[in-house]
């Protein structure tokens, strides 16, 4: 499984040690040292590449199914064997402004840890690194592998937020912007893209509320009984960031709104021009109309400036209708 396990290390009293190739052999050895713990880490394992890990911890079948079957929200399951983490990080990509998610799987147990990767959102390398250059926090155990993979997902749910909201500063300002009178013609569609990117970002924040405030306020197996005060922090930072997003989200909602009544408006002006040019065509036309009916007896027949003074007649009505717009507006 080489090509699985992305890295693979015991540590002791806080530092990275060398430890035996066979896994079985490797955490027996560190439940025999007492203060160490076995961290492995896989990227997107088949079943039967996880197999071998699943059965050597004795990790539950259905734990095991969901970390392999991915696509779930976040969320804490407590085994008797182990206690099972779902975090959906989230990247920002800035050349298509679009919002992805990919999933951590962390199963934390006596002596060991085990995280399983999907997707490419995860800072597990640099959790790793930073870690490793803080042996004090290490000391804690797995514990503090599911408070720092939960600290970095968290810490860069708010550098996502923030970027988000840039983006909607700028849809905004097209919005609003007076030459562009609401925006053009794919102003909605970019509207709902955003919006969707919101969705994706409230889907994998959202859920994750609730366990961090298990983590935060309550004895949890296979956690640390002194860690509560640190997962406090990371829910702190989570509402933050939910509150943060949810906010933006309301604002998109409104600028969605104000973006319609532009439509709106803007159909609405058409109307009164093309009814205003209606009504001046209707008179030459009704009077023309008139005198087209062939009628024998009709006023006017005889005189000698009967056709231009039907003509002057048409244009003065025409000018006065035009006047009487221009001055509503409707023009």
């Amino acid at each position: 499984m080489p090509a699985v396990i992305v890295d693979c290390a015991i540590y002791r009293d806080g530092r990275r040690t060398d430890g035996p190739a066979d896994l079985s052999d490797a955490l027996a050895q560190a439940r025999a040292d007492g203060d160490a713990f076995l961290w492995i880490g896989l990227h997107e394992p088949t079943e039967k590449e996880f197999d071998l890990v699943s059965s050597e911890f004795g990790l539950h079948p259905l734990a095991v199914e969901d970390a392999l079957s991915a696509h779930q929200r976040p969320k804490l399951e407590v085994y008797d064997d182990s206690l099972f983490a779902v975090i959906k990080p989230v990247v920002y990509d800035h050349r298509d402004d679009t919002v992805t998610t990919g999933e951590l799987m962390a199963f934390i147990g006596d002596s060991f840890v085990v995280t399983v990767r999907h997707g490419e959102g995860s800072p597990l390398a640099a959790v790793r690194r930073r870690l490793e250059a803080e042996p004090e926090v290490l000391k804690h155990g797995p514990t503090a592998v599911l408070y720092a993979v939960s600290d970095a997902v968290v810490d860069h749910y708010i550098e996502v937020a923030g970027e988000l909201q840039v983006d909607l500063e700028e849809l905004e300002t097209k919005v609003f912007a007076p030459a562009g009178g609401g925006g053009d013609k794919n102003t909605a569609s970019r509207i709902y893209t955003f919006k969707r990117q919101i969705l994706e970002f409230r889907r994998a924040a959202g859920p994750l509320g609730a366990p961090m405030a298990r983590l935060a306020s309550a004895e949890v197996p296979f956690v640390h009984e002194h860690s509560q005060p640190f997962f406090r922090d990371v829910n702190d930072h989570l509402t933050r960031a939910n509150e943060y997003v949810e906010g933006l989200d309301r604002l998109l909602s409104d600028i969605l709104s104000a973006h319609l009544a532009q439509v709106g408006v803007r159909q609405n002006d058409d109307m009164r021009k093309i009814s205003a040019w209606a009504a001046m065509a209707a008179v030459p036309t009704m009077v023309a109309g008139i005198y087209g009916m062939n009628f024998e007896h009709m006023p006017e027949l005889d005189w000698v400036w009967a056709y231009p003074a039907v003509i002057v007649l048409m244009a003065s009505v025409v000018l006065a209708l035009y006047q009487l717009f221009k001055r509503r507006g409707w023009l």
